[in-house]
């Protein structure tokens, strides 16, 4: 639960509202080792930028950790280190009920349901029994319409990619109440290693010209800013919301010398020198992204609660 309530930590609906007006997005950076959370608090602070601090389902299950152990590290920096940036905890691909209501109960000002493996009423129905509960608890909810494909299988199960379709995509606003909608554009989660990113932006347009949601971009490692930033800036608000997973892990065990992922308790077990060594590998990496792909540096100070 919570440990404190303070201005600075808001729902992923009022963070990305102000993310659109300034035709910037907000990084949404996974903490996939608890460690993590420290280095992507410290770099927004320093920078002033607005941020996101996330992990999902699939995250949770492969890197061994509850949700409990996120919300507490995250409120423990927010207090520690005296963070007054906009910040959200947000719990990224989730099938599980279960899981959205423990990450709730841990502090997570937003969720996002995953259903769009199923055929399109199936998906509505599902994404539209989570936002009655979240909203319920003042939480706002993101879900996916297409199918986002993948190429290292830690956030989701299959590498399917499916566009998602501009018309759908209103009707299932419409029917959902959704917040937020991560779109399927030609980007996809993990390592591009044989296939190129792209983000068709055509599409992007036609589904903002016909829903005001805020719309969300996964698989945001090793897509080239201008891309995204050109996604961002399209008339009547593009995206808002970018996922960075794989470059802030392959940073940090790069810092450390390691080729393969650890479990997060084994994390711990680090060295302090180590654990230092990882600490500013990441923080670098995110000041990377904010101050040049994400351009959200020193938008704090616009920002209006």
């Amino acid at each position: 639960m919570k440990t404190k309530s303070r201005k600075n930590v808001i729902t992923l609906k009022k963070a990305l509202e102000q993310a659109e007006k300034g035709k910037y997005a907000i990084g949404s950076f996974s903490s996939r080792y608890t460690g993590m959370v420290l280095p992507i608090l410290r770099a927004a602070e320093r920078l002033s930028s607005p941020v996101i601090v996330q992990i999902s389902q699939k995250e949770l299950e492969r890197y061994e950790i509850e949700p409990k152990e996120v919300g507490e590290e995250f409120y423990r920096v927010i207090e520690s280190e005296n963070i007054t940036v906009p910040a959200v905890l947000h719990l990224d691909h989730t099938k599980d009920f279960k899981v959205i209501e423990e990450a709730i109960e841990a502090g997570f000002t937003s969720v996002m349901i995953d259903a769009s493996e199923h055929p399109f009423d199936k998906n509505v129905a599902i994404t539209r029994e989570v936002v009655s509960f979240a909203h319920s608890k003042g939480v706002s909810v993101e879900a996916e319409l297409g199918m986002i494909g993948t190429t290292d299988f830690i956030e989701t199960d299959k590498d399917e990619e499916l566009y998602t379709d501009p018309e759908e995509a209103y009707q299932f606003v419409q029917e959902t109440n959704v917040d937020a909608l991560a779109v399927s554009v030609g980007t996809a989660h993990g390592v591009y290693k044989v296939r190129q990113p792209k983000v068709d932006i055509e599409r992007l347009k036609a589904i903002r010209t016909l829903t005001p949601v805020h719309l969300v971009l996964h698989g945001g490692s090793g897509v080239p800013s201008e891309m995204v930033q050109n996604a961002m800036k399209i008339e009547g608000g593009g995206i808002s919301k970018v996922n960075i997973a794989t470059d802030l892990e392959l940073s940090l065990l790069a810092a450390i010398n390691r080729e393969t992922r650890m479990m997060n308790e084994e994390y711990k077990l680090l060295s302090a020198d180590l654990k230092e060594k990882a600490r500013a590998s990441v923080e670098e990496t995110v000041t990377d992204k904010i101050s040049n792909f994400l351009l959200s540096k020193d938008k704090k100070s616009g920002f209006e609660y």
